[in-house]
C-alpha cells in the first residue's frame, strides 16, 4: 500500500470522541484550566522591610558576594545583584561581582513558567520575621539550642540536661516563640517539632523515614551515612568570614557506620544529601505496598468489579504527581527567595550577634536573644558567638525564606494525602535506637497516614534547621508547596474519564478541602 493510500484510509480508533473532535476537547480543557488560574485574585507580595530599613543590608542575604571585615556586603555588589534580579536579563547576572569561588544558586529559576497549576508569581507568603523582632530572636535562640543538642538522641530528650534547658529557655524567656507548646509551655516532647496535625503524636521522626522501602525487585533499608558526632564548622571568625566571601574551609567528616536517623545531626545530613522529592518518593512506595486498603476512599477503582488503576489513579499516576508537584514547588520557593524576601541566613545573623557582643559593631538585635542561655553556652564551648554549622560549607548560596525543602515537602505530602487514606493506621510502627543501629517496636498512640505525612513534611521542611542553615519560619514553605499541589490537582480534576468524585484531604492548618 502506498503512502498516499495510507493517508486516505479512515482512522481505526473508536471511542466517544473522534480523531477530529479530540484536539478541540483537549484545547478547551487546557484553556479552561489556564483561565481558572488567571482569574484567581492577584495576591500581594509583602516582605519584612529590612532591605529598605538597613542601608548596610545587614538584614538580607549576601553570601558569596564580597564583604568587609564585619561580614557586611559590598554595597556596589549588592546593587548589581538587585539590578540583575530587577531586569531578569540573563546578561546582567554575569556581571554580579562574587567575593570568591562559590556561585549563586540558580536565581533565574525565579522567572521560569510552569504549564500546569498556578504560576509561581500568583502565589504568596507572609513576610518573614523582621531582623530586630522578638520573633526573630526566639528563632535564633532555637537554632543555638539545636546546634548544642545536635547529637542528643530524640529518645533522650526527656532526660538530657541540654534539651531540658532548651525547653525551659524557649518557654520562659521569649515573648514571641511560635513553636508548638503544651499548656503554653515548650516541653521536651514538643521541642524542635513542627506545628502540623500529627507532629506531636509518637516519635520525632516520621515512620516514612525509618521503614524499609520496597523498591522494585529490591528493598532499601533506611540506614544513611551521617557525619561524625561533635564536629561543627564555622565556629572561628576567620572561617565564618571566608565562607561569607565564597571561600568555604574545612570538610565534612563522615561516620563509617550508616545509621537510622536518631538525632538532629542525622536528620540534618539526610536533608543535606537528599534529592528533591526523595522522602516523598519513599513514602509513596511504602504506602503503595499496603495495597488498596491504604488508598483514598474516593479512588474510583475501589468500586470497580472489573478494573484496576494504572496511569489514572494507579501507581504511575501517584508517583508522577509527587515528582511534578515538588519541582513546581521548588520554582515557587525560588521566586519568593530571590524576587520578594532575600532573607539572610542564620549563619549570617550569627556573625551579627558575634560582632555586636564583641563590641565590633552596633546592631539592633532583640535583647531577649542576647540574654539567652544558649548564646552564653555557645561562647563557652566555642569561644565565639557564631552559630555552629553542621555542614562544612554552611548554608547554600540562595536566600533563606521560604525553605526550598519546606516547599517541596508541602507539595509532596499534599499529593500523597490526596491519593491515600489519611486515617489508615501504619502497621508495625518503629522507633530508632539511641545509637541508630536498629529499629525497635514503637508502642503508643496509633500513627496514621495523614499524621505521619504531616510529620514527614515537618521533618524535611525543618530538618536543615538542625544543621544551622534555616529558620523555623522558613517552614512557611509548607503552605506554599501545599498551594502548588492544590493548583495542580485543580487543573487535572476534569481530565479524567472515571466516575470520580474529586480529591478530598486535610490541609496543614487542619481544614478539609475538596477539589
Amino acid at each position: 500500500m502506498s503512502e498516499k493510500e495510507v493517508n486516505l484510509v479512515e482512522s481505526c480508533d473508536i471511542g466517544p470522541a473522534s480523531a477530529r473532535k479530540r484536539p478541540k476537547q483537549a484545547y478547551q480543557l487546557r484553556n479552561q484550566a489556564a483561565l481558572f488560574q488567571m482569574d484567581l485574585p492577584n495576591p500581594g507580595h509583602p516582605c519584612n522591610g529590612d532591605e529598605n530599613l538597613f542601608t548596610n543590608k545587614i538584614g538580607n542575604f549576601s553570601k558569596g558576594l564580597p564583604h568587609n571585615h564585619l561580614g557586611e556586603v559590598d554595597l556596589n555588589a549588592y546593587r548589581d545583584m538587585i539590578r540583575a534580579l530587577s531586569t531578569g536579563n540573563p546578561d546582567d547576572f554575569e556581571f554580579i561581582p562574587l567575593g570568591g569561588l562559590t556561585k549563586l544558586a540558580s536565581p533565574q529559576t525565579a522567572y521560569a513558567f510552569e504549564m500546569v497549576g498556578p504560576d509561581t508569581h500568583h502565589l504568596s507568603t507572609n513576610p518573614a520575621p523582621a531582623f530586630s523582632s522578638a520573633w526573630n530572636a526566639s528563632e535564633m535562640a532555637e537554632l543555638y539550642w539545636l546546634a548544642l543538642t545536635r547529637d542528643v538522641p530524640f529518645t533522650e530528650y526527656n532526660t538530657d540536661p541540654a534539651t531540658l534547658a532548651a525547653a525551659a529557655d524557649l518557654s520562659n524567656n521569649f515573648s514571641d516563640f511560635r513553636g508548638p507548646k503544651v499548656n503554653g509551655k515548650v516541653t521536651p516532647d514538643t521541642l524542635f517539632r513542627g506545628n502540623t496535625p500529627g507532629d506531636l503524636t509518637g516519635p520525632y521522626i516520621s515512620q516514612f523515614l525509618w521503614k524499609d522501602i520496597p523498591y522494585g525487585a529490591t528493598t532499601i533499608v533506611q540506614r544513611y551515612r551521617t557525619t561524625m558526632a561533635g564536629v561543627d564548622h564555622m565556629t572561628s571568625y576567620e572561617d565564618w568570614l571566608n565562607t561569607q566571601n565564597g571561600f568555604p574551609s574545612g570538610t565534612n567528616q563522615f561516620d563509617p557506620q550508616p545509621r537510622y536517623i536518631r538525632n538532629g545531626r542525622d536528620l540534618g545530613e539526610y536533608t543535606h544529601r537528599d534529592f528533591t522529592f526523595q522522602g516523598f518518593l519513599s513514602a509513596c512506595l511504602i504506602l503503595l505496598s499496603y495495597g488498596s486498603a491504604a488508598l483514598a476512599p474516593n479512588n474510583p477503582y475501589l468500586r470497580s468489579a472489573t478494573q484496576i488503576g494504572r496511569s489514572t489513579f494507579g501507581a504511575p499516576h501517584i508517583l508522577d504527581f509527587v515528582a511534578r508537584a515538588t519541582r513546581t514547588a521548588d520554582m515557587a520557593a525560588w521566586y519568593q527567595k530571590w524576587l520578594v524576601h532575600r532573607r539572610l541566613r542564620p549563619e549570617e545573623f550569627g556573625g551579627r550577634v558575634h560582632n555586636l557582643l564583641t563590641g565590633a559593631a552596633n546592631y539592633p538585635i532583640n535583647q531577649e536573644l542576647l540574654d539567652s542561655q544558649a548564646v552564653a553556652e555557645v561562647f563557652s564551648k566555642f569561644g565565639t558567638y557564631l552559630l555552629p554549622q553542621a555542614y562544612a560549607e554552611g548554608c547554600p548560596t540562595h536566600p533563606a525564606y521560604p525553605a526550598g525543602h519546606a516547599c517541596v515537602a508541602g507539595a509532596g505530602a499534599t499529593m500523597l494525602k490526596a491519593f491515600f487514606k489519611e486515617s489508615f493506621i501504619i502497621p508495625n510502627p518503629v522507633v530508632a535506637s539511641a545509637d541508630g543501629l536498629s529499629l525497635l517496636p514503637y508502642s503508643g498512640p496509633a500513627l496514621t497516614v495523614g499524621g505521619e505525612l504531616n510529620k514527614l513534611a515537618s521533618n524535611i521542611g525543618l530538618g536543615r534547621n538542625a544543621a544551622g542553615v534555616h529558620w523555623r519560619s522558613d517552614g512557611e514553605g509548607l503552605k506554599l508547596g501545599e498551594a502548588v499541589a492544590i493548583g495542580i490537582l485543580q487543573d487535572y480534576r476534569k481530565t479524567y474519564n472515571e466516575d470520580f468524585g474529586g480529591f478530598t484531604f486535610t490541609k496543614f492548618d487542619g481544614t478539609i478541602i475538596s477539589i
